[in-house]
């Protein structure tokens, strides 16, 4: 024992005088293996400590606090009590051991047996004795560093403080300067705020303790070691200013006053903070402000040229408007919302009547951002404005004019049509006849322009059940139909093509009974290209690929599944016969394969497209495969690649969603008829010979090509079907993948050869196939003629 003393004195001594830094992670070292104690360590420090040069001092307190960096885990409570009185004792010491002080306090305020009852008088002495300003900026961190730990772990015996806790800290962040420390000052007071410490009579000067940085101006130096943003700075700050309603009447004042500035980040800066500032707010803090916050956001919406701005802007405002509109209101409250959106009313409504002019779009977007807060915002604003711009589109004749009002219109009804499931008296219903007056109209116009926003409208009118009558949507269906099929400019096409998609899931029966019968009838009398009709303004092809295109797309609900599939599957038909070519074959499985994906959504459709498409696809491409002699100049139409590739891809689309039992019951009969030829699976069985697709001699050579649907059908699968006769399958895989077949089907077999090894558990089996596998591939890379197909094998299954 007296040895270990002695040792302790001797580093103290070396550390003390001899300026050696590493003697204290030596004394750290043996106070953790329990040589000597912390209160030892202490006792070691006398002569030093009362030394008369501060100097002196302050290096025996400096070892202390890092030995306390290092163990103040191991700390008993009492000796935590003796160093606290010890280190407050040292506050009142020369300013050069106030440092090292701080870094013993930072310490203890870590120690989880921190008496109770210390954390007020350590923070009273620091508050008291120290004047954080003059210190180093690593100093100051360490006063806010031993100020958060107290309010990690001592919160209640910090608000035991009152008021005086929050003034103590006003006094110690006044001035700060560092981003390292102001991001951690930040915090404290957001803390301060949101945990209910008590503010009494400082809540001006605690805001303005932080606001004097607002707006934050802050570039970090190149190579910032330190990693601080300008953002990181900004979102600190904007979550004290807007986390209190206690600061509005400061905060406001200040936002208007950088919004007029002429700075374009104080202005982006003040709008979000208002924006921030408004999910705590209340009506009562926001009514002295509103005229003043309205005018300053629609003079940046009108003048801005920064679309930043203006977005800010819009989203402030509609910050606003929520924040009234959530108010709850007395029997004898002023509704400021009603007030506050009849102000913006009367600046904007105007300016909607004048179509060609700068300010309609801001207007318009500033009624918007109003309007889109709440229902009631949305009512008051659109029972305003419909009435106004209905007049308009009747008085403009111009296309140009009629197009801007309808999509202000447009932009209206999506807001109001938020609310349609939720109030049937929203306001909306007594606009119907009118609305679909002018949408009509809209439709008819010769501006295709004017086309495109027209099916917009129809689509937000339409989406609602119950909101039109039965004989308008049929009027809708009939107005799509004929865009499709007559409409010169694609894009107005395309933007029927995509309505219809979006209606037909609410509106079923109106497109089975009318657009797919047209749809089907176009499709039966378009002729074959090349003889298109000169009388026709768009080419009989097109029309042709828009129909397959539509098919596809209102193909959102089962009962329309059950009449599109049937009819694309019957172009696929077509092509046995030379009616189609390899690419509008190619064509209609795109189409399918949108359909496929559409299904996905719904179990019932997606079981019914999986069974009528893939039993038809692999008995139409088996019979073309039968009757090929295997001359590969003159493939079937249905045995090209692009065509087998493109059916692979809807298989694949109509297995990955399927249920595991749906899937459990057909695996086995696809498994089979590639294996054994067994035709039960499919619709059209009527073959001369038998299905041979793993034999590559002989007049069945050219069946191994449909090996890519088997591909695509079982890699799809998910990993808890399981798979029959796997080890033969695999066998047959890897034979045909070296075998002297076509590229296309040689690779088509590596493929599926991988997906189905990387399916396969460890165990036995897999060991047989991977050994079995490993001796082929060995030979097909030592025979040049087999070489290419040896290394496609190779490459797949990583």
């Amino acid at each position: 024992m007296a040895e270990a003393q002695e040792s302790l004195w001797g580093l103290v001594e070396e550390f003390v005088s001899g300026q050696q830094d590493s003697r204290a992670a030596e004394v750290a070292a043996g106070v953790k293996d329990g040589a000597f104690t912390v209160l030892q360590v202490v006792e070691a420090l006398g002569s030093c400590l009362a030394s008369p040069e501060p100097r002196t001092r302050g290096r025996g307190v400096q070892l202390l606090s890092q030995v306390l960096l290092q163990c103040y885990a191991n700390l008993k409570e009492k000796e935590v009590e003796v160093l606290v009185v010890f280190y407050e004792n040292r506050l009142k010491d020369h300013h050069v051991i106030t440092p090292h002080v701080l870094q013993g306090l930072k310490a203890l305020s870590m120690s989880v047996v921190f008496p109770p009852g210390l954390v007020v008088s350590v923070l009273k002495s620091i508050f008291q004795e120290v004047h954080v300003q003059s210190l180093m900026q690593l100093d100051r961190h360490t006063v806010y560093r031993i100020i958060t730990s107290f309010m990690n772990n001592r919160e209640e015996e910090l608000k035991s403080l009152g008021a005086d806790f929050t003034f103590g800290f006003i006094q110690v962040m006044d001035g700060e300067k560092d981003p390292r420390n102001l991001l951690v000052a930040f915090q404290i007071v957001q803390n301060i705020i949101t945990k209910n410490y008590a503010l009494g009579p400082f809540v001006e000067e605690l805001f303005e303790v932080t606001s004097c940085y607002f707006p934050i101006d802050f570039t970090p130096p190149p190579s910032d070691p330190h990693g601080i943003t300008r953002e990181d700075l900004i979102l600190g700050l904007r979550a004290v200013l807007a986390s209190t309603p206690r600061f509005a009447e400061f905060l406001l004042p200040l936002l208007i006053e950088k919004m007029d500035s002429d700075v374009q980040s104080a202005k982006v800066d003040a709008l979000q903070t208002l924006t921030a500032a408004c999910a705590t707010y209340e009506q009562k803090e926001l009514k002295e402000f509103l005229s003043g916050l309205w005018s300053s956001i629609r003079r940046e919406v009108f003048q801005t040229a920064s679309d930043r701005v203006e977005a800010e802007g819009l989203a402030a405002l509609h910050a606003l408007s929520y924040c009234l509109s959530r108010s709850v209101l007395g029997p004898d409250s002023e509704d400021l919302l009603d007030t506050f959106l009849t102000n913006i009313l009367q600046d904007c409504k105007h300016h909607l009547c004048e179509p060609d002019m700068k300010l309609v779009w801001p207007s318009a977007k500033l009624l918007q951002a109003a309007a889109g807060a709440s229902p009631r915002a949305c009512l008051k604003v659109t029972s305003d404005v419909l009435p106004l711009l209905l007049e308009q589109y009747n008085q403009h004749q111009q296309s140009s004019h009629r197009r801007t009002i309808l999509e202000m219109t447009l932009g209206f009804l999506k807001l109001q049509s938020k609310w349609l499931p939720e109030d049937d008296e929203n306001g909306l219903s007594r606009f119907k006849d009118p609305l679909c007056s002018m949408v009509f109209s809209a439709v008819t116009d010769p501006s295709s322009q004017l086309h495109q926003v027209a099916v917009k409208t129809l689509t937000v009118l339409g989406a609602h059940q119950g909101f039109l009558s039965s004989g308008d949507i049929d009027l809708v269906v009939d107005h799509l139909t004929r865009l499709i099929l007559e409409e010169t400019d694609a894009q107005s096409c395309q933007a029927a093509i995509e309505s219809s998609g979006s209606l037909a899931r609410v509106h079923p029966a109106a497109f089975t009974s009318r657009m797919v019968p047209q749809l089907c009838s176009r499709l039966q009398t378009v002729p074959m290209e090349g003889a298109d009709n000169p009388a026709s303004v768009v080419p009989q092809h097109s029309i042709w690929q828009r129909c397959l295109e539509a098919l596809a797309a209102v193909s959102t609900h089962y009962s329309i599944v059950q009449e599109t599939v049937p009819i694309l599957l019957d172009y696929v038909r077509q092509s046995q016969k030379g009616e189609r070519s390899a690419e509008d074959v190619v064509t209609v499985c795109k189409s399918l394969h949108h359909v496929a994906v559409l299904c996905q959504e719904n179990a019932e459709s997606l079981c019914y497209y999986h069974q009528k498409v893939v039993p038809c696809l692999l008995s139409l491409t088996i019979q073309a495969a039968m009757q090929d002699r295997g001359d590969a100049a003159d493939l079937p139409v249905l045995l090209h690649d692009s065509l087998l590739t493109a059916m692979a891809s809807l298989i694949i689309a109509s297995t990955t969603r399927l249920s595991p039992e749906l899937l459990s019951s057909s695996v086995s009969q696809v498994v089979n008829l590639f294996l054994d030829g067994d035709v039960s699976i499919l619709t059209e069985n009527s073959f001369t010979s038998k299905f041979l697709p793993f034999q590559v001699d002989g007049p069945a050579a050219t069946q191994s090509r449909l090996v890519v649907l088997l591909m695509a059908y079982v890699c799809a699968l998910p990993r808890n079907v399981e798979i029959p006769h796997l080890s033969r399958l695999l066998q047959d895989l890897l034979s045909l993948s070296l075998a002297g077949c076509c590229a296309f089907a040689f690779t088509s077999a590596a493929k599926c050869f991988a997906g189905l090894i990387n399916k396969c558990p460890a165990g036995e089996q897999l060991d047989t196939i991977l050994q079995s596998a490993s001796q082929e591939l060995t030979s097909g890379l030592e025979d040049e003629s087999r070489r290419t197909r040896a290394v496609t094998l190779l490459a797949w299954p990583h």
